[in-house]
């Protein structure tokens, strides 16, 4: 961090100025200084006056959510408000280009002149921070889960961000601590030079040392700093009270004091006209923070002669006067502004709590109160800061209002969402019984099962639009396609029950000529759907056609089986040689293991129990599921085998 200098002006001690009771002697003027540039501290609240009365939602919440996660900057001190304001544009910064600019300022300035950019800088971030975590936020309950139990992802620069406030925050309680213990070094220095202007009454030397020796204190004194607030009124009365019993008591010679008194006027007369030259500014608290740094200059400046001193006060006195009265009616003029805009506030809070009571049961009526919302929403973004202990509140309380408003509105779609997804399972349930009719050669059942399915469909409510009129087709093309197929087997029966033999052998050849491997299980079921589709041929040859066909189905799931055992194995090779460490591959070895001994004893079982299927009137049948079940086990059984000779290889390597 840059080495940092506390400066030596005195524009930090506060000055109260009150009408003089009545001369003193030459410098009286400046022990009468007490109340008139009036002490009115600047409350954070004023510090709205340099902030956009048309602050965003997002500023506002990014200020709260700051101060929420302990980044409250506390009190400006005078050099903080004298800061520049921020020069460089960060609106278009990362957050971790906010971090390094942070960090770089620390380095690189003093820390008195940082608070306006470690403000911007601080909001900026915290924007996209709950930007992000509101993403988050929607994504997690968007899968499921629950809004209460979510937890945002740790932020890095969040976390360096914090760190850097941390260090930022020591450095400045050390300036400001560094500044008190100057101002209590600075009042020991000005203590001693009153012990010394004391002095001076009881010296014995000529009077132009005496006097080398006065002026000498007086610029020792403009030089020391500020001094405590509580000390600033009586150390500046003791030396006002001692120089003037300099220039009371002490003979000095009468040319060198007139000409002291010329050129103190002169500069008095200069400080009044630039306290009438700030009561025409614009900016009345930059005017006030000016006329400070006067009246500092005026307590510093010497006394002028009597004949003018009250002429001078009261010019000057004036002038500040017009600027204190300005000063407090800016104030009372924010306060107003600000009270006016907490009560705009309520109003719209007030009305979207009512929004929240308003009986809302449709999508029409949903859309028509968020159209409401919003434009509250626009009217709550053009209204200012309220107090600064409402503003906090009031926000809270309209961005609460508003969270319920649209959590209610998420839960009615979520139920309009989900009645549609029901409807729409509904309807592709019907769709698929129509798909099952349309094939039917049963045309008088058929027939009948159509006309109720049709029935249904009126009863079942609305889909959501993108599914409407896809499901609907698909519904409408069943129906079709199975009276399209009443129609014709009625006009040709035998004609068409002869195509359909000649469709259904050239089906077959296609299949045993088919690249089941490339095609897959896919392929299979399409090859199903369309012998499906075909008609019924002639009886005589219907059961060995039938036969032929599952002959080679049976043949094509058999080649897949094989096929799909060969990728089981790849998998569970490339599983294996990705197991770490030996507890892996034993715990899935005993696994294995344990499922070969339950197969054998199924086996043993289903083999035991084929003697007993003689007895049933379906012995045949039953013996042969049997068998296959047993076939089918001893594959599998097998594939495991294979399995656990690949871990013990690899436990080898």
């Amino acid at each position: 961090m840059k080495s940092l200098k506390p400066k030596t002006t005195m524009a930090t001690e506060k000055i109260n100025l009150t009408a003089p009771e009545g001369p003193v002697g030459a410098i009286a003027e400046d022990a009468q200084m007490t109340t008139d540039v009036q002490t009115t501290t600047l409350t954070p609240d004023a510090d709205a006056t340099e902030v956009s009365m048309s602050e965003t939602f997002a500023d506002e919440e990014a200020a709260l959510a700051a101060d929420e996660a302990g980044l409250d900057m506390g009190e400006a001190t005078t050099e903080e408000e004298e800061a520049p304001a921020v020069g460089d544009d960060i609106s278009g910064l990362s957050e971790k280009e906010l971090v390094a600019l942070f960090a770089a300022k620390i380095e690189s300035e003093p820390v008195q002149t940082l608070r306006p950019v470690v403000e911007a800088i601080k909001i900026a971030l915290y924007k996209q921070h709950r930007a992000k975590v509101e993403a988050e936020k929607r994504a997690f309950v968007e899968a499921g889960g629950d809004e209460a139990a979510f937890t945002p992802s740790v932020d890095e620069d969040e976390v360096r961000f914090k760190e850097l406030f941390a260090v930022y925050r020591n450095e400045r309680d050390k300036h400001i601590a560094m500044l008190e213990a100057n101002k209590e070094e600075n009042l020991k220095i000005k203590l001693a030079i009153i012990d010394e202007l004391k002095e001076l009454i009881n010296s014995e030397e000529n009077i132009n040392t005496t006097f080398a020796r006065f002026r000498e204190l007086q610029q020792r004194w403009k030089e020391a700093g500020l001094v405590p607030q509580q000390n600033v009124k009586d150390v500046w009365e003791t030396y006002n009270l001692h120089v003037e019993n300099f220039y009371n008591y002490i003979k000095i010679n009468r040319e060198l004091r007139d000409l002291d008194l010329k050129k103190n006027y002169e500069a008095k007369l200069a400080l009044c006209e630039q306290a009438e030259e700030l009561a025409l500014e614009s900016q009345i608290v930059e005017a006030f923070r000016k006329l400070q740094k006067l009246h500092d200059e005026w307590r510093e400046t010497g006394p002028v002669a009597i004949e003018f001193k009250e002429s001078l006060w009261e010019r000057f006195k004036e002038a500040s006067s017009r600027i204190n009265k300005r000063h407090q009616e800016h104030f009372e003029s924010l306060k107003s502004e600000q009270l006016k805009n907490l009560a705009l506030k309520q109003e719209l809070c007030e009305k979207t709590e009512a929004l929240l009571s308003r009986e809302i049961l449709t999508r029409k009526d949903w859309n028509k109160a968020s159209e409401e919302l919003l434009e509250i929403q626009k009217v709550w973004k053009t209204i200012g800061f309220a107090p600064k202990k409402d503003n906090n509140r009031i926000y809270e309380r309209f961005r609460n209002a508003c969270d319920k408003f649209f959590e209610l509105k998420r839960n009615f779609y979520a139920g309009v969402k989900n009645e549609m997804e029901h409807n729409l399972a509904l309807k592709q349930e019907l769709c698929a019984e129509a798909e099952a009719l349309a094939v039917s050669e049963d045309w008088k059942h058929a027939t009948d099962e159509l006309i109720a399915l049709q029935a249904r469909w009126k009863q079942v409510g609305p889909v959501a639009r993108r599914h409407s009129d896809a499901v609907w087709k698909r519904f409408r093309a069943a129906c079709d396609k199975f009276f399209e197929r009443k129609s014709a087997h009625f006009s040709s029966v035998d004609s068409e029950h002869e195509e359909n033999l000649k469709l259904k052998r050239a089906l077959i050849e296609e299949m045993k000529a088919a690249d089941i491997k490339a095609g897959g299980f896919e392929m299979v079921k399409e090859f199903q759907r369309r012998w499906s589709q075909i008609g019924f041929v002639p009886i005589k040859l219907k059961d060995a056609l039938q036969k032929e066909y599952k002959a080679v189905v049976d043949g094509m799931f058999a080649t897949l089986r094989s096929s799909e055992r060969d990728r089981s194995m790849n998998r569970f090779k490339e599983r294996v040689s990705n197991m770490k460490g030996g507890n892996q591959l034993r715990s899935e070895r005993e696994r294995l293991y344990n499922k070969i001994k339950q197969m054998e004893q199924d086996i043993a079982l289903l083999e035991n129990n084929i003697g007993f299927f003689s007895k049933s009137k379906n012995a045949e049948a039953l013996i042969a599921d049997v068998r296959e079940k047993i076939a089918r086990s001893k594959r599998d059984m097998a594939e495991l085998i294979e399995k656990v000779r690949l871990i013990d290889e690899q436990e080898a390597k």
